[in-house]
């Protein structure tokens, strides 16, 4: 696979080839996205149909544990751009031992993460739950709490092999752990052959057991795939290197935290439009839900996107980084028409899928138009904080990030939504439109920091080679 696609003379076809190259590398991206969420979906339906207590313990514990988990997966993603620049650097000898740091470091992230699982009584208390609910969803939360070690674990080796443009196997094994959690559930929910009857909880060991079956899985996959051999990632056993590990947090952290503040704006929107009655919570959630799975395009396409920029400047060729840089924005501004296309063209189709409330679709459909532009916005910020990635720049994204999602789409969203301030209260529509904004402008500063970052190291390489020349 090349990398500098900056000496094709023409435009057109350094585009349609950089778009080849990134839709190799997030198509099976996309694919391992859709089977993680597909876990979720089957988890939520077969609690579901044990009870509904059973499915609000599960629903709950899984927007509680999550939104760490992904603090923590933001941060082991550090170990992508800095495999990719090695790897594009062709310093093959020297990738193991950041890879291998890296798991120290998901080890120590992991118990953060379990310790606050196995100790969820003060939130619960704080959220004043019904007792029949968090003391499932208390219990789930502890079943799960047994395999993050190995997930964390796993998200390291994945981040590895997306480092060297290998995204298939992860795929691979993905689907290979959705298959295993069906039946998994069913004999731990329901207590079939001499398991005991777990109901909901069932589904957190059941999840708990895909995560370490697929972590046994990608260990086997590395440590005998040729392709891996040269690596040599489990030939030695290193010992934890702070300094290697500081560099990582330092470049990991400020992605993890980022991923979470996006993340968690969303609960807080919900949270607010919780208040405004069940017809606008059913309509808002349709919306998200559709809107959410849309978003696994642009999120796959940002992947690849850092994979290519990171090997680009791994090999010296910094305008080849630029160009897939920005190539990358347009194929995701491509892949933003058409999910926006379709919401627009079909959204009470999509909304009926939800359901038949007359009441609840209409309002679904209405916010189906601000998911279609929400399609542009959250696309170009995600393409472009990919493309930073790759850069290794990720503190200014992380403010970006923060001020757009907490300094203007809660305060802009609640003004509109639920006060008189600006305009008589518009309810949902006004808190979509605050999200809508602040993605806007975040898209508008995380892309102009693009432009200046590149820039400005092209310009340093070009007066380097000038000094060169002269010399």
């Amino acid at each position: 696979m090349t990398i500098n696609s900056s000496l094709d003379p023409s435009l057109g076809s350094r585009f349609i080839k950089e778009f080849k190259e990134l839709i190799y590398l997030a198509g099976p991206i996309l694919g391992a996205q859709l089977a993680s969420t597909g876990m979720g979906f089957i988890d939520t339906s077969m609690s579901g149909q044990y009870s509904a207590i059973d499915l609000a313990a599960v629903a709950l514990g899984s927007s509680i544990w999550i939104p760490a988990y992904l603090l923590v997966k933001g941060a082991l993603m550090a170990i992508t751009p800095t495999v990719a620049q090695l790897f594009g650097a062709r310093k093959v000898d020297e990738i193991a031992s950041p890879v291998r740091q890296a798991m120290w470091m998901s080890l120590l992230l992991s118990v953060a993460i379990v310790a606050f699982m196995l100790t969820p009584e003060p939130l619960m208390n704080f959220l004043e739950l019904d007792p029949a609910i968090s003391g499932i969803t208390a219990e789930y939360l502890k079943a799960v709490s047994w395999g993050i070690p190995a997930y964390c674990l796993y998200n390291v080796l994945t981040s590895y092999c997306e480092g060297r443009s290998i995204t298939k196997p992860a795929m691979l094994i993905s689907f290979v752990g959705l298959l295993i959690n069906i039946p998994l559930n069913y004999v731990l929910i329901y207590g079939k052959f001499g398991f005991p009857e777990l109901g909901g909880v069932g589904c957190g060991y059941a999840t708990a057991i895909c995560f370490v079956a697929m972590t046994l899985m990608m260990f086997a996959y590395v440590h005998f795939d040729d392709r891996h051999k040269a690596i040599g990632m489990f030939k030695t056993l290193e010992l934890p290197n702070l300094e290697i590990i500081k560099d990582l947090l330092k470049l990991g952290i400020p992605m993890g935290l980022g991923i979470f503040f996006e993340a968690s704006i969303f609960s807080a929107v919900a949270l607010v439009i919780g208040k405004l009655g069940a017809v606008i919570v059913a309509g808002h959630q349709i919306a998200l839900n559709f809107a959410s799975m849309a978003f696994m395009v642009p999120l796959s396409l940002s992947i690849g996107i850092t994979i290519r920029v990171g090997q680009a400047i791994g090999a010296g060729d910094m305008k080849a980084a630029r160009f897939s840089s920005f190539a990358g924005i347009a194929t995701t501004l491509l892949t933003a028409t058409i999910s926006a296309t379709g919401m627009l063209l079909f959204a009470e189709e999509i909304a009926s899928v939800y359901t038949r409330e007359p009441t609840v679709l209409a309002l679904a459909a209405e916010l189906l138009f601000f998911a279609a532009v929400f399609q542009y916005a959250d696309g170009v910020q995600v393409a472009a904080n990919g493309a930073l990635r790759g850069y290794k720049d990720t503190k200014v994204p992380m403010v970006i990030i923060f001020i757009a999602c907490w300094g203007i789409a809660l305060p802009l969203g609640y003004t509109l939504g639920l006060t008189n301030l600006i305009t008589e209260p518009m309810g949902p529509h006004g808190l979509w439109i605050g999200l809508v904004v602040a993605l806007t402008i975040s898209a508008v500063f995380l892309t102009l920091r693009l432009k200046s970052l590149s820039s400005r190291i092209l310009m340093t390489e070009s007066k380097v080679a000038s000094v060169q020349m002269a010399s």
